[in-house]
């Protein structure tokens, strides 16, 4: 795994607002007296919301003061995990798998658009500053292969061409319909559902 450094520029300060602060107390509620540490990742989880997607210093300072634990166990969990951002990414963050599964499907045609639509290189922002894209291990989808995903949501069974309608949606600040993008329903085979008895009398 390579060393995650955060962004070299930092805002001064952070704090929750209402609505964090509101769910950070009612999941450390949920903790035993004297355990609050343990909420630790999802009040990260928290700020990369609240904060466009990233997380900077001051909220895991924030964070440590809040749970009242020390910095530097904050920033261990933040910089060991990647679905924490530690530099700005945009409003969409894309992730495009180039594993092997969705390698051999065309994952590299993926790549390739979002090298073409949003900037040539990993982990820069687009023209607008709206997303950044990079290429990541495999997220899980396999038989959906070849797929990327964008924030919290999976788009998969993808092409250039769909690649680059879903890049333009968000570009414009839309947000593309997930799932699959072959009409099919969660891993179901592409002839429709079948059975082992459907098999046999094949």
């Amino acid at each position: 795994m390579s060393l995650r450094r955060p962004s070299k520029t930092q805002p001064e300060n952070f704090e929750f607002n209402a609505s964090s602060l509101e769910a950070a107390n009612t999941i450390i509620s949920r903790y035993p007296k004297g355990k609050q540490q343990s909420a630790v990742m999802a009040l990260l989880y928290i700020a990369q919301r609240q904060n466009a997607n990233w997380i900077p210093l001051a909220a895991m300072k924030y964070i440590a003061k809040f749970l009242d634990m020390p910095y530097i166990k904050v920033y261990e969990v933040a910089t060991f995990y990647t679905m924490y951002n530690l530099s700005p990414v945009g409003k969409y963050f894309v992730q495009v798998c180039t594993t092997t599964p969705c390698m051999i499907r065309g994952a590299n045609k993926l790549v390739e658009a979002c090298k073409e639509k949003i900037s040539e290189n990993e982990s820069e922002l687009s023209s607008n500053k709206s997303c950044s894209w990079m290429e990541v291990e495999c997220l899980g989808a396999c038989v959906n292969a070849p797929m990327m995903q964008i924030n919290n949501d999976y788009y998969e069974d993808l092409d250039k061409e769909k690649t680059l309608e879903i890049l333009d949606k968000i570009l414009k600040g839309e947000k593309p319909k997930p799932g699959s993008y072959r009409g099919r329903v969660n891993n179901e085979p592409e002839n429709n559902r079948k059975t082992l008895m459907d098999l046999k009398n094949a």
